[in-house]
């Protein structure tokens, strides 16, 4: 586990979600448990956590939350705990403030549990890590370049300067990057947020404000995994990778 200072040792995979948008698969399970090449993406998320020094993971569950935890726990590394939100579905900000007891007072790892990709010449995730510098950066997320993205139909989310800041697309047609589901975050852009469920964007707002919301562009090939049809596009580029 990575114990230098100010780099993240935890982190949480957002796994509470309907996954409205994978129906009918989601019908009879949660979309973290929906296998690409026969691996689960939460397992992909668990396993690049895990590969890159982290120690302890919090996962959010919410719905068909009895069959997640069961899947969950036949895995020994890393360490997992439950944030529970049986109760109410929180939305990615909300999840992320009811766990940050959890969590603790470093940075942290906040992992879409529908991010996926085809790892370059050096694991993302690591060289995420590597990247964070708390004194210029309040959050550095993993961005992807919009035109080699797979399964993704958006415009992009993000500008990035030379000195990785990022800017948000707003009127501009498009934009060279989109957000590929991870980021290290300061967990006092948490506080003082709103009670109940809310989106995560309420922080990556405080840190564009401030001017310390960094990019680091992802190497490989980024696939987003949204979409029934998408497992398939998924699955051929991972194919393909391993020719």
């Amino acid at each position: 586990m990575s114990t230098l200072p100010n780099k993240p040792h935890t982190a949480i995979v957002l796994a509470a979600g309907l996954g409205k948008r994978m129906l009918p698969i989601t019908a009879t399970m949660p979309k973290p448990l929906v296998k690409v090449a026969g691996q689960s993406l939460i397992d992909f998320a668990l396993d690049k956590l895990h590969e890159a020094g982290i120690g302890k993971v919090i996962v959010n569950v919410h719905h068909f939350a009895d069959m997640l935890e069961g899947h969950l726990r036949t895995r020994t590394f890393p360490q997992i705990v439950i944030s529970d939100e049986r109760p109410q579905l929180l939305e990615t900000g909300g999840g992320v403030k009811k766990a940050l007891p959890l969590l603790g007072n470093d940075p942290f790892i906040t992992f879409n549990s529908d991010s996926m990709w085809i790892e370059g010449e050096e694991p993302n995730l690591k060289r995420l890590v590597a990247a964070w510098d708390a004194e210029r950066m309040d959050i550095l997320m993993l961005v992807a370049p919009l035109s080699t993205s797979v399964g993704y139909e958006g415009r992009g989310d993000f500008h990035c300067d030379a000195d990785g800041r990022l800017h948000r697309r707003g009127d501009d047609p498009s934009a060279d990057f989109v957000y590929a589901g991870v980021a290290v975050v300061k967990p006092e852009l948490v506080v003082g947020t709103p009670e109940g469920a809310f989106s995560a964007n309420a922080f990556y707002d405080r840190a564009i404000a401030k001017g310390r919301l960094y990019g680091l562009p992802l190497t490989g090939q980024w696939l987003h995994v949204g979409e029934p049809h998408t497992i398939d596009e998924a699955e051929k580029c991972l194919a393909a990778s391993k020719r």
